[in-house]
């Protein structure tokens, strides 16, 4: 029998009471060692295991298991938000028949990605009928995370997606189109991510900006941290309007070199952004050393602080953060460095915690 809101919220405040912050982190199966369940959280996280279309390392289906795993040796104490806590963080159980369906993606985009580069003909019958099975499982996959994630919001959550590659975003963007008649994209990554297609994948995880933005309720797309793209990518920014407003690395570090203040920049390329923001976090837009077996690393980016500087001065500035995804992590092929998960589970958090702040969630 379903509980009613009254009794669930007497339940977690009766956890609340009896929990311990500061004790031993718990393996319990929830993030962080928490102990609520979903129906007390208000933070809930849908994991992705999804790598089909990487186009270089792969690992990244394992991210949220491998976070879930790191989560607990993270303390939960905040100087700046010290009972963020209490709002509840909880991750649905990782979709198995999702998995599964993604080795069986992986082996036949491989196929694919081995005949193009090694100068094969894109027009290829195999590879035209495997990039059209993987194409169809993707939409398949994005309707999964949309509907899921939905359900969610209309329960009044803060909902995040935690992949992955990136391209598993576009099924929580599309949600929050169905919640919100206006708002902005806030990207960090190394990526533009914005070919119409990669690799003769329509959802490829270069391509998830791209998508993204045949979303009309996306006025604004603020990218921060690129040093990775192509001269098609730059046309379609240049030829956007001013939707699109990249912020390459090494443009920002060269104003940064010159005596710039990064609080400076950070109030300079948030000031495009409408009232609501969506965070597209992809773990390669911070520097490699937090991040050494993303999927495909680029020399650069932005250290911890800066990326959270930055998402605080939009927390701010009043706006508000109306759902996030983190993709990209990885513990690497052979899964034996968890380095990347264990930074992949603070940058989770602080999210989490960012959001509930800026809905007005947290004292």
């Amino acid at each position: 029998m379903k509980k009613s809101p009254v009794e669930i919220q007497t339940q977690k405040q009766a956890k609340i009471k009896q929990y311990n912050p500061d004790s031993v982190g718990t393996y319990n199966g929830n993030l962080y060692g928490l102990p609520f369940t979903p129906e007390e959280s208000e933070v809930i996280i849908v994991p992705v295991p999804w790598e089909a279309t990487v186009s270089y390392r792969g690992g990244t289906s394992d991210g949220p298991e491998a976070i879930l795993q790191a989560s607990p040796q993270l303390d939960l104490y905040d100087s700046e938000l010290p009972n963020a806590w209490q709002m509840g963080i909880a991750m649905l159980p990782i979709p198995l028949q999702w998995k599964e369906l993604n080795a069986i993606c992986r082996k036949k985009a491989r196929v694919c990605i081995e005949i193009l580069e090694s100068g094969g003909d894109p027009q290829n019958e195999s590879v035209q009928l495997l990039s059209r099975y993987v194409n169809d499982t993707c939409r398949s996959l994005h309707q999964w995370v949309e509907q899921t994630c939905l359900e969610h919001l209309n329960e009044g959550k803060i909902v995040g997606v935690l992949g992955g590659e990136h391209s598993v975003a576009l099924g929580i963007i599309r949600a929050m189109a169905r919640k919100y008649d206006n708002f902005g994209i806030l990207q960090i990554d190394a990526h533009a991510d914005l070919r119409d297609s990669y690799e003769g994948f329509e959802y490829s995880h270069a391509s998830i900006m791209f998508n993204a933005l045949k979303v009309p309720q996306i006025s604004r797309l603020v990218q921060v941290g690129i040093r990775d793209f192509c001269k098609s990518e730059a046309n379609l920014v240049n030829d956007s309007k001013e939707r699109i407003h990249i912020h390459e690395d090494r443009r920002i570090k060269r104003e940064l070199f010159a005596g710039a203040s990064w609080k400076e920049l950070c109030e300079r390329m948030i000031e495009p952004l409408p009232k609501e923001v969506y965070i597209s976090f992809d773990i390669d837009g911070l520097s490699p050393e937090m991040c050494p077996h993303t999927g495909t690393p680029v020399p650069g980016g932005l250290s911890f602080e800066e990326a959270f500087y930055l998402i605080e001065t939009v927390v701010q500035s009043g706006r508000s953060i109306i759902g996030f995804d983190l993709c990209e992590v990885s513990l690497g092929e052979d899964g034996s460095d968890d380095w990347d998960a264990i930074v992949g589970a603070r940058v989770l958090y602080r999210l989490a915690n960012l959001a509930g702040k800026s809905q007005g969630r947290l004292s």
